[in-house]
């Protein structure tokens, strides 16, 4: 029985845990060969080992995403091993703090622009001709209901979340006419540490969980899914 990413290869930022780990997961259950992309590599080694122990395959790329100049240097390995990137999922992602906007810590504040909006627009600008490359590439970012929902105290979290929207929907007219589909996906509330962060008194047990949330990012990466620039929710 063939497999919905046989032969594809897809890298995913934010993969030790959460959201990342889940998609990883699944993506390698259905045959693609993922690349782990994360900072923690306690965290890449399980979810490797849970990948192995079904059979699938990873490569592991531990990496922090706050050094924004090192995500140039993912482009030439992954040139020289597969010419191309078929799938591209920027999970990766940071709170902040919830406070009001004027006691936002100024070291803060930049690392939520850092990891949620330049890290994003490095690993465009890095994987762009790969994505380009593949018959039908596919690249997913994740956002949140809170960049537009103007919720008091979420200034950090919501304009970074703002920034990345209007990043990726001029970025998905801008490669309109190629193979390569662009979009965003917001996937609700879900049982992450994130979402802990953000309201620690939840009981996560009432929530979905990532990997329930695993297949709404598969099937807007598939081939034959074939909008661009929208927002999947």
């Amino acid at each position: 029985m063939s497999k919905r990413f046989e032969d594809k290869t897809a890298l995913i930022t934010g993969a030790s845990r959460g959201l990342g780990a889940a998609v990883a997961k699944s993506l390698a259950r259905e045959g693609a060969h993922v690349i782990l992309v994360a900072r923690s590599v306690g965290g890449l080694e399980e979810v490797d080992d849970a990948i192995q122990a079904e059979g699938g395959s990873a490569t592991l790329v531990p990496l922090d995403l706050l050094e924004t100049d090192s995500i140039d240097g993912l482009a030439a390995p992954l040139f020289e091993r597969w010419k191309k990137l078929d799938i591209l999922v920027g999970a990766a992602a940071t709170l902040g703090k919830l406070t009001p906007a004027p006691q936002y810590a100024p070291k803060l504040w930049e690392d939520v622009f850092k990891l949620n909006v330049h890290a994003n627009w490095r690993l465009l600008r890095a994987l762009d001709p790969l994505l380009r490359a593949s018959e039908a590439g596919r690249a997913l970012f994740v956002t949140s209901s809170a960049a537009r929902a103007h919720k008091q105290y979420w200034s950090g979290y919501a304009a970074s979340k703002a920034a990345l929207e209007s990043l990726i929907l001029t970025y998905a007219g801008e490669i309109q006419k190629s193979n390569l589909k662009v979009n965003l996906i917001d996937p609700g509330a879900t049982a992450t540490k994130l979402r802990l962060s953000a309201y620690p008194g939840e009981d996560q047990s009432t929530l979905p969980s990532p990997e329930d949330k695993a297949e709404m990012f598969l099937s807007a990466l598939m081939t034959d899914f074939d909008k661009n620039g929208t927002l999947i929710s």
